[in-house]
Formats: C-alpha cells, sequence, structure tokens
C-alpha cells in the first residue's frame, strides 16, 4: 500500500474547514454541529481545527456570514452608520438566511440554552468592539445591545416566523424602517 504524501497546505486546509463549518453549521445548527464532523467534511483532524481556530464558538464566528464582515459595515461616517447596518444586515438576510449567525443561534437556543448563550456572549462582545470604533459614550454596549436586540426581533419576525407586517415588507422599505429605528438606538441622547 502506498501512502500518499502529507501536503501542507493551511490556506487549503483553511478555507476547506470554513466550506465545511458553514455546511455543518447551516445544516445542523450550532449545538448539534461538532468539531469532529466538520474535519471529517473537510479532510483535516479534529486537532488542526482547533489548532486553527480556538474553539467551536470561533469556528462559527469564522465561518457564518454577516458577523465577519461587520468591521467593514461599522468604518465610515458615523452619520450614515444606521443605514450601512440596516442595509447590511437585510441584504445578507435576503440572501441566505438559514445560514446567518441570528437564525442559527436563535433555532440552537431550544436544543442548547448553554452553547448558545456563551455564542451570543462571543458575537456581542465582538460587535462592541466593532461599535466601539465609530461610536462615542459611556453606553456604547448597551446601545450595542439595544440594536442586537431590534436585529433578533427583525430576524424572528421575517426570516424565522415569516409572518406579520415586517415579512411582507418590500425590502426597500425594510431597509428604511430599520435605519430609522438604529438610528434612534446608536444615537440616543
Amino acid at each position: 500500500m502506498t501512502r500518499r504524501p502529507h501536503r501542507r497546505d493551511p490556506e487549503g486546509h483553511r478555507r476547506a474547514i470554513l466550506d465545511a463549518a458553514r455546511a455543518a453549521f447551516g445544516e445542523r445548527g450550532f449545538a448539534r454541529a461538532t468539531v469532529r464532523d466538520i474535519a471529517a467534511r473537510a479532510g483535516v483532524t479534529h486537532g488542526l481545527v482547533l489548532r486553527q481556530f480556538g474553539s467551536k464558538e470561533q469556528l462559527f464566528l469564522a465561518a457564518v456570514p454577516g458577523h465577519r464582515e461587520l468591521d467593514e459595515v461599522v468604518a465610515g461616517d458615523p452619520e450614515t452608520l444606521p443605514e450601512r447596518v440596516a442595509r447590511a444586515y437585510v441584504e445578507r438576510m435576503e440572501a441566505n438566511a438559514a445560514v446567518d449567525p441570528l437564525v442559527v443561534l436563535l433555532r440552537s437556543i431550544a436544543s442548547d440554552q448553554q452553547a448558545a448563550a456563551k455564542l451570543y456572549g462571543a458575537m456581542e462582545a465582538s460587535s462592541i468592539r466593532a461599535y466601539r470604533e465609530v461610536l462615542d459614550g459611556e453606553d456604547v454596549a448597551a446601545r450595542v445591545a439595544m440594536l442586537g436586540a431590534q436585529l433578533i426581533g427583525v430576524t424572528v419576525n421575517r426570516y424565522i416566523a415569516r409572518t406579520g407586517p415586517l415579512a411582507e415588507l418590500p425590502v426597500p422599505a425594510l431597509i428604511d424602517h430599520l435605519a430609522r429605528t438604529l438610528r434612534h438606538i446608536l444615537f440616543a441622547a
């Protein structure tokens, strides 16, 4: 039996792990997806996944769309921040809500509340860090938490339950309403 030579391809492995993680989290949710399954799908070892990402939570944050783009969305003129956030959120959710971090998180709460709380805490801490780059004030963390609560509500209404006035709004109207609400949250006096 001939052994295949070991090929070092850190970037290729990283891409394969992220692709496998996206598929696993999208299919099984955060709580039921395992690092071992993700490693097997990627054709790498469980240890390599943990060496590259540290934990299942960090792998989730790196793999799912939306959260990792937050730094790009937040950067820029604070005056247009609510519009940028609303547009990026709605466009991301309209494109593929099934693998969005909020949807996966909300679906995971029922099956593993402790894991979901840990994941939400990591997502919130990352969001607070990003928003502190452009917002001032002692209450930035509270405003970011309120922004998160607003997006969770829209996510449940429009993308999970898919019922009611929010589910029926055309995309441009949803972006407009959401931007106005986020403006009040982010720039409250």
